[in-house]
């Protein structure tokens, strides 16, 4: 299946493990779609909880998604630097309707110099439980966190100086 078709504007959904729908994020443009890389924007972006909150992002951001990793990127562009928001999660799917990935949980936070703190093991161990995570499933994740933080430590993909300052100039061109 194709990714989403560059210059359109999509949702993205997440989901937990038990097929649940966790959250979606309205309009965001695609910066660039093929079937295996979805690099998108957003920016003042409606934010829909599962109990039907709803919340608007406050910053402009760049999300990274890979159909081979177990994770995928935020770079949100505040007036102090560039911060990460990484979701441990699985390959994102594209169907016409949406983005759409399995959220497990676990993130990474990485700071502008570069530093990071893991976050919600607490959740995930709660999680892995309640919805019977299977042992293969939790040694990719926490080999793709591995992986990850390898990234962040050779500043590789989203984390590359100038990354998310090159796809938000594109991402300005079309506003």
């Amino acid at each position: 299946m194709a990714g989403p078709k560059t210059g359109s504007k999509i949702q993205i959904h997440s989901y937990k493990h038990d097929g649940h729908l966790h959250r979606v994020w309205d309009n965001s443009l695609v910066l660039k779609g093929t079937e295996s890389i979805v690099i998108s924007a957003n920016d003042k972006t409606l934010v829909t909880e599962s109990d039907g909150r709803t919340w608007v992002t406050r910053e402009p951001a760049i999300s990274f998604f890979h159909a081979r990793y177990w994770f995928n990127i935020i770079g949100m562009l505040r007036d102090d630097g560039i911060y990460y928001y990484c979701n441990i999660s699985s390959p994102f799917v594209y169907d016409y309707e949406a983005l759409k990935y399995i959220d497990y949980d676990l993130d990474v936070k990485v700071y502008p110099d570069m530093t990071y703190d893991l976050l919600d093991e607490d959740e995930y161990e709660e999680h892995k439980l309640k919805m019977n995570y299977p042992d293969v499933l939790d040694r990719i994740l926490h080999n793709n966190i591995e992986y990850l933080l390898r990234w962040v430590r050779q500043r590789k993909g989203p984390f590359a100086p100038d990354f998310v300052d090159q796809w938000y100039e594109r991402y300005l061109t079309y506003r």
